[in-house]
């Protein structure tokens, strides 16, 4: 992974840290760089063959390699001291997931970012409260209106009890 000079790094996020008051939660230097879209890859939602539980109650998002296809997303610059917090959000030493080097392709062209990609995954609904998150997360940030209609489409599991979400100060301004 490249640190820069000034000791920050490039972070490519397609689901709840799209948003950027979740990401701050655990992350608070996260600062929006651009959009982009990851090619050749596709969003899907699940878990982790060995987790049965997790904060969202449903699946959450995952990038998986499948030609022709995109995933939209936003690219965070992070501070290299947010990095251990960042692999801990994603759950890198327990192998939820792992750390990935990917090339965005951006208006500012070629960007190569740190993102994440789920180990032993299986496919499950996201519960609501998780597509909320990730939903105004990807309009806030101005991703495409087809990849947000998209996003919309999304089925869930209809869990309807706590989340993360109600942990999230969401600014409506």
């Amino acid at each position: 992974m490249s640190i820069s000079a000034n000791g920050r790094f490039m972070y490519f996020a397609f689901g709840s840290n799209l948003l950027k008051e979740r990401l701050q939660m655990a992350n608070p230097s996260a600062t929006f760089h651009t959009t982009g879209r990851l090619k050749d890859h596709e969003l899907s939602f699940g878990l982790c063959e060995t987790i049965q539980n997790n904060i969202w109650h449903g699946g959450v998002a995952t990038i998986v390699p499948c030609p022709g296809a995109d995933v939209w997303g936003v690219i965070w610059t992070l501070s290299s001291e947010d990095l251990p917090r960042l692999d801990k959000q994603e759950g890198v030493s327990v192998g939820i997931y792992s750390p990935l080097e990917v090339s965005v392709e951006t208006d500012k062209g070629l960007i190569f970012c740190r993102t994440y990609e789920m180990n032993n995954f299986h496919a499950c609904p996201p519960s609501p409260q998780y597509k909320q998150v990730v939903c105004l997360g990807a309009e806030r940030n101005g991703l495409p209106v087809e990849y947000l209609k998209k996003l919309e489409a999304i089925q869930t599991n209809n869990y309807s009890g706590p989340s993360v979400l109600d942990n999230i100060r969401i600014d409506m301004n």
